[in-house]
């Protein structure tokens, strides 16, 4: 009877063990199975196939060119007959009548743009000519009729693929520089590397000195602009730069920054006397904690962005919209956070309180909050840190900070030199949060520790 039952056991043990085998067998080659199948879905439901034929090599050279450098625009305007040299083709980085740069030189009938190895374009009268090494002389003229062209070959229709012509265009793309002639207008475009014009507009006095001329005049009693220092006069232009506008960039920084603290720290202080209706052991209606718990699961299940479009129609847009947006959905994971915290405290602090006549109130502020605050003061320091990098976001959407002034140059699609600034600066300002907030949660949370 017991070598029976034995027996049976162990046939029981193989089949379980036969069973387990082929569950494992299944998950070592069915899991990787649909994991390749997924992937082979995503390879085709976006189309990555045709992603190649989608994606521009030369617009995407012309983005990396302009994060790094910036372009000189040297443009002929038939209607009006003028000649202009301009900064991005901006107004505010025009050269002034007489001023060029050193690779344009003014001529009695018009300028002559060396661009290097051998490249030379002249604007002379209504027309300009292009002479390429190895190539020959591009000639046009934009009127009415359209663009009249010449070429070395004679032929418009046989040309190298850096020349596109037609009878109202002609653009000319080299290493070098691009010329772009249309019906009304002729313009150059010069890649130089660098920011100009980052700190000194070109009607700054104090443009295009070096670096030792610039200490020099600021160690100087001589005044370049009366009744003011240089070194104040150089603060001045360079925060009032009309350009790059730093002073309007600083501010965008503190709003952004603002943003996130006022709803990180916004939602915190609402956060916490919820939390204790939401803990088990401090709320005893199990009704209340229901209800209190799902309002934390719906406005932190909402994301802010969601948030920050809602607010924007109820408050317009603004700075003040953002910081509700991140209050808003930090209350609600600061609620389920503080709630979880305080469910683990320590009941005996809080009965050696008591047991010192201590009214409710009391026992929350010396039993409780100082046995949860190092969690607190964590997970607000990571927050606000957090937030910092969302308050950008929600600044491009509700029109306040850093994310707005972002947004713009991106869509102008030729600033892009000042998208890497204003990228940059955002990148020191998360690494400088991150910073302050790791030093600040030593400092507390070991001061708190130790008792202080």
């Amino acid at each position: 009877m017991t070598m029976t039952a034995v027996a049976g056991e162990s046939r029981d043990f193989k089949a379980e063990a036969e069973t387990l085998f082929q569950r494992k067998r299944l998950w070592n080659f069915g899991l990787p199975l649909v994991v390749l199948a997924y992937f082979a879905y995503i390879f085709f439901a976006f189309d990555i196939p045709g992603l190649s034929e989608r994606a521009s090599l030369d617009n995407a050279r012309t983005l990396v060119a302009d994060s790094y450098s910036h372009k000189t625009h040297v443009t002929y305007d038939a209607r009006m007959d003028s000649l202009e040299i301009a900064i991005e083709g901006e107004r505010k980085g025009t050269y002034p009548d007489g001023e060029t740069p050193a690779w344009v030189t003014p001529t009695d009938a018009g300028v002559v743009a060396d661009l290097g190895s051998g490249h030379v374009v002249t604007f002379e009268g209504e027309g300009v000519r292009y002479e390429i090494p190895g190539y020959g002389m591009i000639a046009a003229t934009p009127s009415r009729r359209g663009v009249e062209m010449s070429f070395p070959s004679g032929n418009r229709e046989d040309q190298p693929e850096w020349i596109n012509a037609s009878k109202n265009r002609l653009t000319v793309t080299t290493e070098e520089g691009r010329l772009t002639v249309t019906r009304t207008r002729a313009e150059l475009f010069k890649y130089q590397f660098g920011w100009e014009l980052f700190w000194f507009t070109l009607d700054s006095p104090f443009h295009g000195k070096s670096f030792a001329e610039l200490a020099s005049l600021a160690m100087s009693s001589e005044r370049v602009i009366a009744d003011t220092s240089n070194l104040a006069a150089m603060l001045d232009h360079f925060w009032n730069n009309a350009m790059w506008r730093h002073g309007e960039v600083a501010w965008a920084i503190f709003e952004t920054i603002l943003m996130a603290f006022l709803g990180t720290c916004g939602a915190a202080m609402v956060a916490l006397p919820l939390a204790f209706m939401a803990a088990r052991n401090f709320s005893p209606f199990m009704a209340i904690r229901f209800g209190v718990r799902r309002v934390f699961d719906f406005v932190r299940g909402v994301d802010a962005l969601i948030w920050t479009i809602v607010l924007s129609r109820a408050f317009g847009p603004g700075p003040l919209t953002g910081a509700l947006a991140i209050l808003l959905t930090d209350s609600g994971t600061f609620g389920k956070l503080f709630s979880e915290t305080l469910e683990n405290v320590d009941g005996k602090q809080i009965e050696g309180v008591q047991s010192t006549g201590a009214k409710p109130l009391q026992r929350y502020r010396f039993g409780v909050i100082p046995q949860i605050t190092p969690v607190l003061l964590s997970q607000l320091l990571y927050y606000l840190e957090s937030n910092t990098r969302s308050a950008t976001i929600i600044g491009a959407i509700t029109g306040g900070g850093i994310g707005l002034l972002l947004t713009q140059a991106m869509i102008t699609q030729k600033d892009w030199e000042e998208v890497s600034y204003y990228i940059i600066l955002i990148i020191v300002m998360v690494m400088a949060m991150d910073t302050i907030s790791g030093w600040l949660r030593a400092k507390l949370i070991k001061s708190d520790d130790s008792g202080y």
